[in-house]
């Protein structure tokens, strides 16, 4: 039996990476687990320093429930180098390889638009991008 995963963004900025994750992947914010009503009053549960704050952590989801669960969690370290795992949003559809490559093309664009930046294109195949604060990902045709 398979198993689910979730995946973790260490991040300076959880709102500013939720905001991006959640346009490019179609994900919204995962409800606070029952019985809580609120992520602040599931968060007051834990004996935490202070200066934490549920606003250093973001919880998305797949509305659809199929795709994992991303955390975005605020960390006192700066990205220092490649990641080691990135994320590759997969473009639907069929077609010619230019139809691929034009809808790679498309995703990229309204990417840029919600923060990202171009980092590498290996044309016809795939674009390599980085959310707002540097985290690698691509962008490529699903498979057949």
């Amino acid at each position: 039996m398979a198993v689910k995963i979730d995946l973790t963004l260490d991040c300076a900025d959880a709102k500013l990476l939720a905001g991006f994750w959640k346009t490019a992947l179609g994900y919204v914010d995962e409800p606070p687990p029952a019985p809580f009503r609120t992520r602040e009053e599931w968060f007051a549960q834990f004996d935490l320093p202070e200066d934490d704050s549920v606003d250093d952590a973001a919880w998305l989801c797949d509305p659809d429930g199929t795709g994992p669960r991303l955390s975005i969690l605020k960390v006192p370290e700066p990205k220092t180098a490649k990641n080691r795992l990135h994320i590759d949003i997969r473009v639907p559809g069929h077609g010619s390889p230019d139809e691929k490559w034009a809808r790679i093309q498309a995703e990229t664009a309204r990417l840029v638009e919600a923060g990202g930046t171009v980092l590498e294109e290996f044309k016809g195949h795939h674009v390599v991008m980085a959310d707002p604060e540097g985290n690698e990902f691509c962008v490529a045709a699903a498979s057949a």
